[in-house]
């Protein structure tokens, strides 16, 4: 008996030693039809993760126009494209009060994009009370690393509840533009940090008897950066951006103060003659070719001016002349606006990815320094800029912003677009006499108080 299972078990043992040399020949020949069969095998029981399909996603924004980084956007859409096989449907605009009223409206009729770069104050507000985008705080539930480059004190809560909901590229600061060739024709020196308002009212009387229009404005499509400067020469930085309640208070006192020294500058024939019914870009473009001393605009005109002329060495930028406290280096500044990704997007698993992805790549701190180059960002490692590679405007526009004894954000993010109609598109019958600014400004608070 223990000679029979001796030879059992070396017979087992033969054959065990034989199915390993197989197994062997069959791992040196892929061709047998063992190994044949053991990868059709492995082919039934195992499924392969199917290739992501293109998105299309719909993008607004106001990369546009004029505006310096218009290029940039539309370079980084290419580029985004490329590197991930989907497909941007941009519909930017320049940014205005019809962009703004487009875009609620887009909302209101359900053909909101699914990608929006917007204002980040009360312009958004219907937005965020009407869930129609997401917050932060819910992105990263999912995408823990999103816009985790940026500071979120930084980033632009809503007035809502306290939330972020869109991720700053490039802040901004508003300051004047001038052209230096008008200056010297005129005989005048550029206004600078000491330079008064009343100083200020001189120099545009000699540019105007030396043949030339004091000041590039379009009041009938962009009153606001004069309506904030205005108002500023009455306030103070900590105060500027905040609503009046009355027209007799003291903020009420500084828009009427404020508005009617922009009649003033109209009556005194300062501003082109068209400014009652030209564009925005007919007033920038008699500034461009010498027709007009000086602009108020933000930081972005300095990309726009350098897309418009190659003598960009005839313009600088500087403060805007301050009056009573205010001083001239006291300047409108700060991060208004961001990316969005609208509840609609959201709610679409393909195009939800898209958009994760397509906000990542666009703020990524190499594109916002891109971008923002001399002006604010939320970056919590600061923008990486070569001076030297910026143009002079460029350069002083570096200059006057950190020369900057205080920051403050815009007074009108604080009212909503349709609350503004009074003063902003009615603009053209104050500075004319037709209605009267206190009754405009009483209009805009009665508006403010049926929200």
């Amino acid at each position: 008996m223990k000679k029979v299972i001796s030879i059992m078990l070396v017979l087992v043992l033969t054959f065990s030693l034989a199915a390993c040399g197989k197994d062997k020949n069959n791992a040196k020949n892929t061709s047998t039809k063992s190994d044949t069969t053991e990868t059709t095998d492995k082919t039934e029981t195992t499924t392969p993760e199917e290739p992501k399909k293109p998105v299309s996603i719909n993008v607004t924004t106001t990369y546009a126009g004029n505006d310096g980084n218009a290029q940039n956007f539309q370079d980084a859409v290419k580029a985004w494209e490329k590197e991930t096989g989907n497909k941007v449907n941009d519909s930017s605009a320049t940014s205005d009060e019809t962009f703004k009223a487009r875009v609620l409206a887009d909302f209101e009729a359900g053909a909101e994009p699914d990608v929006l770069f917007f204002f980040n104050g009360v312009d958004s507000n219907t937005l965020i009370e009407g869930n129609k985008v997401v917050s932060i705080d819910e992105i990263r539930a999912e995408y823990p690393d999103y816009a985790s480059n940026m500071k979120d004190a930084m980033m632009g809560a809503s007035p809502v509840d306290g939330k972020n909901y869109s991720v700053p590229v490039n802040g901004y600061w508003e300051g004047m533009f001038v052209n230096k060739t008008v200056i010297e024709a005129a005989g005048v020196k550029i206004p600078d940090a000491t330079t008064t308002w009343d100083e200020f009212l001189e120099i545009c009387q000699k540019i105007k008897d030396a043949g030339f229009t004091p000041i590039a404005a379009s009041l009938a499509t962009v009153p606001h950066y004069w309506f904030e400067y205005s108002i500023y020469n009455f306030s103070e930085p900590n105060k500027h951006n905040v609503l009046a309640n009355e027209v007799s208070d003291k903020q009420g006192e500084a828009w009427f103060n404020g508005l009617s020294d922009i009649k003033a500058l109209y009556e005194k024939g300062f501003f082109p003659d068209n400014t009652l019914t030209g564009t925005d870009d007919d007033t920038v473009q008699a500034f461009i070719e010498g027709k007009s001393a000086f602009l108020i605009d933000g930081s972005w005109k300095v990309g726009g001016i350098e897309g418009l002329t190659d003598k960009v060495d005839d313009f600088t930028v500087t403060y805007v002349p301050g009056k009573n406290t205010r001083k001239s280096t006291d300047i409108i500044g700060g991060l208004s606006s961001g990316y969005y990704i609208t509840r609609k997007a959201w709610d679409d698993p393909d195009k939800r990815a898209a958009a994760v992805d397509f906000i990542t790549y666009m703020t990524t701190d190499e594109l916002v320094s891109k971008f923002a180059q001399y002006s604010a960002t939320a970056l919590k490692n600061g923008v990486t800029v070569d001076e030297s590679q910026l143009s002079s405007l460029a350069q002083d526009g570096i200059k006057m912003a950190a020369g900057a004894t205080s920051m403050t954000g815009a007074l009108q993010d604080l009212i909503p677009t349709e609350c503004r109609v009074p003063v902003f598109d009615g603009m053209p019958n104050l500075v004319s006499g037709t209605v009267d600014i206190k009754d405009a400004i009483q209009q805009v608070l009665d508006l403010l108080a049926a929200r």
